[in-house]
């Protein structure tokens, strides 16, 4: 989903890191874990999501789970590139091994987390820590994943919030954390700011989950009334 830099501008401006809510004209409104839930599917129940780091070296640790390790990797700071991910991991092999095939989930999953769950402000690259969450699959279904993006995104957004504060300039696109959750919570408390219903998705209905299926990509959005 394309970011709507204006509307994800306005918000971070009015987010107050000390009581993690947007102050606008009627008062102070937050995302919460049940937006969470109900805009992307994602668990809220479950373990905390804490990372062990190994003993190993992150370049041992991505042959391990992976098969392959990057060139540049640097095995003391443990961050591969997003699209060395997509140009190694894009087309599984028709003979793959169960091996291979669980290798290229990882890498999907992997991908997902750096490029959209916990991107940085570059989105260019994804730590191996995260690749140790999902090293044993039934492990990975028991942590609270929608708590953990959650509360990522309110860390960027008040990053995020203190930089425009001190330098007096847009946010532009430095902003780490799911924009795309953001802005789907936008469209869905305040429709009159949010896109056109998808025509291809007509048949979802308003109880359909999660409810972020039922939005376009911002580019092709219809403006509303103004909210801030």
């Amino acid at each position: 989903m394309n970011s709507d830099a204006s509307l994800i501008t306005t918000l971070i401006e009015r987010w107050r890191p000390e009581t993690s809510t947007f102050h606008i004209l009627f008062g102070e409104i937050t995302i919460r874990l049940e937006d969470v839930v109900t805009l992307s599917g994602l668990a809220i129940d479950g373990d905390a999501v804490v990372v062990d780091i190994p003993d190993e070296e992150w370049s041992a640790t991505c042959l391990r789970l992976l098969g392959r390790v990057p060139a540049d990797l640097s095995s003391g700071v443990g961050v591969i590139r997003t699209v060395w991910l997509r140009d190694k991991f894009s087309h599984l092999p028709g003979n793959a091994s169960p091996e291979v095939i669980e290798q290229f989930a990882r890498a999907y999953a992997l991908s997902l987390m750096g490029g959209a769950l916990f991107p940085d402000r570059s989105g260019a690259t994804v730590h191996l820590q995260y690749l140790l969450l999902i090293e044993d699959w039934q492990r990975a279904r028991q942590f609270s994943w929608g708590a953990t993006v959650l509360s990522y995104l309110y860390r960027e957004m008040g990053r995020s919030a203190l930089h425009i504060t001190h330098s007096g300039t847009s946010l532009g696109g430095d902003l780490g954390g799911w924009v795309a959750l953001l802005q789907l919570w936008v469209w869905e408390r305040f429709p009159h700011l949010a896109a056109r219903h998808l025509e291809t998705r007509a048949h979802i209905s308003e109880d359909a989950s999660p409810r972020g299926l039922r939005w376009l990509p911002a580019n092709t959005r219809q403006y509303g009334d103004q909210l801030f």
